[in-house]
């Protein structure tokens, strides 16, 4: 349910009418905006009448959310939601490109690859220091001597760094080092985590399942909003189709469609998404032109000797060309690349 308030509501009308909410039950939600208030009464609603807010002093109309997904939904925060992340924001007019090596190697790789990336023109730096691989043997990550790796690389460029997250035992340690929790694609339906995610007040990047529908990403997103962390970034990375001939297929409609339904930024992953280092470019391109507010590249520089997803990695040379394309293109869609503007910490 939204309640929306009068232009000249007062604070104290604001309050009354969030002190009734609470007292029906439900959780409140409190979205400010230049025009007018809006609180959202989350929770079951269906047999709360709405004459129960309509009466009170400084509302000006009361509307039931009809999509499931109540916090994520344009219908309740019509406007783009755009936050800040160490030195540039996600969400407005800026693209931010999100880059680095699907996993943390060593000291020498990640700050090689930091320095490479950021020259090249990525706001931000990627990488995997707890790996979810399909085989037990294959390499599994650093763990914490990993983030130690990436936490040097930030110092270094000021480049804010982006993390997957496998589980909840792990999030005291990743909320310590990372500036974004990535939750991966087989993850995206891991509530527990979610709901542990949405306590904190850590960005997320939260990317959308092999199989998952758009509603089911927007869900998710969901049980991260409801905690009341409102800094989540959708990540659309291809899903499972009958079609072989690349990893996943991406789903180019999803960026639009996306920016329809949510208020939520739009991050596209060409690298998941097609498999292939040949293709990343041309679909980072193409979803740029489609409206997607970010793109998270893999980067590594020597993809022949990766452990892990090298086949999908760009060499920083062609990671640079990639960057210079897509930036003319944000240009024609009256946007701008991010770069960090905070001066290097040391």
């Amino acid at each position: 349910m939204m309640i929306i308030m009068k232009p000249n509501a007062t604070p104290q009308q604001v309050d009354h009418v969030i002190e009734h909410i609470k007292a029906a039950g439900l959780a409140v939600h409190l979205s400010q905006g230049v025009e007018a208030t809006i609180i959202g009464a989350i929770g079951e609603t269906h047999n709360v009448p709405a004459e129960l807010f309509e009466t009170l002093d400084g509302v000006d109309e009361v509307q039931r959310i009809t999509k499931p997904y109540k916090l994520a939904s344009r219908q309740f925060h019509p406007e783009n939601s755009v936050f800040p992340l160490d030195g540039f924001t996600v969400g407005g007019e800026e693209i931010a490109v999100i880059a680095g090596p699907c996993s943390v190697e060593s000291r020498s790789q990640i700050t090689e690859t930091a320095h490479a990336v950021k020259e090249a023109g990525a706001a931000a730096l990627r990488g995997g220091v707890f790996k979810p691989r399909t085989s037990p043997y294959a390499f599994q990550g650093l763990g914490e001597e990993g983030l130690e790796y990436l936490a040097e690389a930030r110092a270094q460029t000021g480049l804010p760094i982006v993390v997957e997250i496998m589980s909840q035992v792990q999030l005291d340690l990743m909320v310590k080092y990372v500036d974004v929790l990535q939750v991966g694609a087989r993850n995206m339906q891991n509530f527990n985590l979610l709901r542990a995610i949405g306590e904190t007040r850590t960005s997320v990047l939260i990317k959308r399942g092999l199989s998952a529908t758009i509603e089911e990403l927007l869900m998710s997103a969901e049980y991260i909003l409801s905690g009341g962390n409102k800094q989540v970034m959708l990540c659309e990375r291809g899903i499972r189709t009958f079609e072989t001939s690349t990893r996943n297929t991406t789903d180019i409609n999803a960026i639009p469609v996306l920016k329809n339904l949510t208020h939520l930024p739009v991050i596209l992953d060409p690298s998941h998404a097609t498999g292939h280092s040949d293709f990343v470019a041309a679909i980072a391109r193409a979803g740029i032109a489609a409206g997607a507010d970010g793109l998270i590249v893999e980067v590594h520089p020597d993809p022949a000797h990766a452990a892990s997803d090298g086949k999908q990695s760009l060499k920083p040379e062609a990671f640079a060309k990639m960057v210079k394309q897509v930036g003319q293109i944000a240009q024609i869609m009256d946007r701008r690349l991010a770069s960090v503007r905070l001066p290097v910490k040391q």
